[in-house]
């Protein structure tokens, strides 16, 4: 047996209209043509969908059986032309998203948070066990977004700049560093390092200072949280290098001290990689602009002038 949709449709609208001739015509067919249908899906069938001798005209047992199918289908697949048509239109989707930068989620929470108001209808999730393998798993469509620092040629691949930003040195007030205006790679020698547990090479103080320079920490320890670094660094067990949007508020607190590397001070800048595809997408478009703007009200907070 053959069912369609327009079958159901058709049992439905006959069902409701109470007979063959008001339901034509919100089928929009001729009579005709609908009695015609109904007597090819009764014969596919081999039983009587309707009790014709009833008036108005009824369901028979069967047929009230494809009813309940009917009104269990047709709504889904609704639900579904609907989805897509947001899909066509780029108002639903999917955006999951993978992370290069452990300390972006700083910023990118709020980000999110302001990409949900504006588009409901499309699913979010942060996939943060893909970091070590984001642009593969960008091409292979398994997320939709990568925040990284370090932009690559790909095919079907589009690298968005986001927004500069500066690696920060993070130290006890009380720590002898303090007293220098600015660090050089030498200074770490003899220090704990405390960073993100993730690969040195992800690490900016590592591939922009420390391996250029042959420098090696005298230690190195690895903490999850932020807050835990800096509960660390407050209590003088060791230094650390943080993005400028993660100290915009300890810079201003007596117990630690903020020194840019080098004497130039060192500049970075974060991209958005997602697929050429996706990338003009109204509601990509829409988290791209929230994420170049909404990480400068934190950056803003740590340039503003000391008190």
């Amino acid at each position: 047996m053959h069912i369609e949709f327009r079958h159901l449709r058709t049992i439905k609208a006959i069902h409701e209209a109470g007979g063959l001739a008001k339901a034509a015509d919100q089928l929009n067919i001729t009579q005709s043509a609908l009695s015609h249908q109904i007597k090819g899906l009764e014969d596919q069938a081999g039983v009587e969908l309707f009790v014709r001798r009833s008036k108005p005209m009824r369901l028979s047992a069967a047929g009230q059986r494809l009813l309940r199918a009917a009104e269990k289908i047709l709504p889904e697949v609704a639900a579904l032309e609907e989805e897509f048509s947001g899909l066509r239109a780029g108002k639903s989707g999917r955006l999951h998203i993978a992370i290069e930068c452990h300390a972006c989620f700083e910023w990118l929470f709020p980000v999110l948070e302001e990409f949900r108001k504006a588009w409901p209808e499309v699913d979010v999730d942060i996939r943060p066990g893909l970091a070590f393998g984001a642009l593969p798993a960008l091409q292979r469509e398994e997320v939709d977004l990568v925040v990284s620092s370090d932009p690559e040629t790909l095919p079907g691949v589009d690298f968005t700049p986001l927004f500069d930003y500066e690696p920060v040195f993070v130290a006890s007030a009380r720590h002898p560093l303090a007293a220098k205006d600015w660090i050089a790679a030498e200074d770490f020698r003899e220090e704990t390092l405390i960073t993100y547990p993730v690969e040195r090479t992800r690490l900016d103080v590592f591939t922009e200072l420390l391996t250029p320079a042959k420098v090696e920490p005298r230690a190195l320890r690895q903490v999850e949280l932020t807050a835990v670094i800096l509960l660390l660094v407050a209590s003088n067990r060791g230094v650390a290098v943080l993005p400028d949007w993660v100290v915009r508020e300890v810079r201003y607190n007596s117990d630690y001290v903020t020194r840019k590397l080098t004497e130039a001070g060192l500049t970075k800048r974060l991209y958005a990689a997602t697929r050429s595809d996706d990338t003009r997408k109204p509601f990509m478009a829409n988290v791209l602009k929230l994420a170049r703007t909404e990480p400068l009200k934190l950056q803003r907070g740590f340039s503003r002038p000391a008190p």
